[in-house]
């Protein structure tokens, strides 16, 4: 195990949950901005409940900072510079403190990049999800591809990193269409690509539109296909599979703040519907904050923000760390996984390991390429009992 493997970091999570148009296949908390002045009092609540929570967690290294939602380069570049400004005053930031935020093409927000860059953001990940303009059509996005292509060029020129989301397994994608559009993608120079298969989510419109027949995703072994050609795109490019879904060129193009969640580290999450996990005197423990904007608000109000608390039993937090840690490549070390006797010896892991699913490792749960591709099997395998 490395060194950073054992420090998983201490980071920030910011919910912004405002976009201008919500995407057919979102299910994450968002939110259109049409109350006068919420988006103003949400920031000053972000503060509040920052400042608050700082009684909670007490002295910590801040390894990292992550702006989502929804989409915080809407956020006004001075609200972003104060919510900044304010974690790290509250807590002891790392020298390499890490400032990631999330944005979308569209030439308005591109206008932004600058100010965001001044706030303090240092890597911006862009959500291009397609280099092909019927399908952004298809996804409901509000650029095309010219504009995700001039906006990661500005990204690069004033970002230190930055980082693309693809969505694939869209309907009636190809093997050779998706290839050519990873090299498309690769070829813009980013250090960082994350391709997510396109999940069918319950209540978004894309859900909808599969009962009616109207949209018809890939079948499992057109989506392995594709996911096949993923990983041998990347890696033939130079990019690391750390991940499941998230690839870098280098160590160092590593998201921090995502390795501080899949290595069981701990951090705060502030903003309408943000989720934390904490340990506290050797107890772990999980947040979640009021949904809408407004019930958020009234809650950081009365001091309330870090919303309900859920003290995690032992085997719940073990099920987290397999979850989660198992997406990483360095998977999860054996050691913390002892409420549910997990160990290079246990039968269900000798059975996987003889199948080629996880790595012969005595001291770390590991799945294998080939474990990888059916990595939802390992874990219903491993978490039967």
């Amino acid at each position: 195990m490395t060194d950073d493997a054992a420090a998983p970091g201490f980071g920030v999570y910011v919910h912004w949950p405002y976009c201008g148009r919500i995407c057919p296949y979102c299910d994450f908390n968002v939110h259109r901005d049409r109350r006068p002045g919420e988006a103003a009092r949400l920031a000053q609540a972000i503060l509040q409940d920052l400042a608050r929570r700082r009684e909670v967690t007490g002295p910590r290294r801040l390894t990292s900072i992550f702006f989502g939602g929804g989409t915080p380069s809407l956020m006004d570049p001075e609200a972003v510079g104060a919510v900044i400004a304010a974690c790290r005053t509250l807590w002891d930031a790392d020298p390499d403190l890490e400032v990631s935020l999330e944005a979308n093409p569209t030439d308005a927000e591109a206008g932004r990049f600058a100010g965001l860059a001044e706030a303090g953001v240092n890597r911006l990940s862009l959500g291009l999800q397609s280099l092909e303009d019927e399908a952004l059509v298809q996804l409901g996005r509000n650029h095309d591809a010219a504009a995700g292509r001039r906006a990661t060029q500005t990204a690069l020129k004033v970002f230190s990193r930055v980082s693309i989301d693809l969505i694939y397994a869209r309907p009636d994608q190809t093997p050779q269409a998706w290839a050519a559009e990873l090299d498309a993608a690769v070829a813009l120079g980013t250090g960082h690509v994350s391709p997510y298969q396109l999940t069918i989510e319950p209540g978004t419109a894309f859900e909808r539109a599969v009962r009616r027949g109207r949209l018809r995703p890939p079948a499992d072994p057109q989506a392995a296909d594709l996911w096949g050609v993923t990983q041998d795109r990347l890696s033939a490019a130079g990019f690391e599979a750390y991940e499941v879904s998230n690839h870098a060129r280098s160590p160092a193009d590593r998201s921090r703040h995502n390795l501080t969640y899949w290595r069981g580290g701990d951090w705060l999450g502030v903003g309408p519907g943000a989720h934390g996990r904490l340990t506290l005197d050797g107890v772990r423990t999980g947040q979640a904050c009021a949904a809408r904007p407004a019930d958020y608000i009234a809650a950081a109000d009365r001091g309330e923000g870090a919303g309900e608390i859920e003290v995690l039993s032992p085997r719940d937090a073990a099920v987290e760390r397999v979850l989660s840690g198992l997406r990483l490549a360095e998977g999860v070390d054996f050691g913390a996984l002892d409420a549910l006797g997990l160990s290079a010896g246990h039968a269900e892991v000798r059975e996987l390991a003889s199948q080629g699913l996880l790595a012969e490792d005595p001291r770390r749960l590991r799945v294998t390429d080939d474990g990888r591709r059916l990595l939802d099997a390992v874990l219903e395998r491993l978490l039967a009992r």
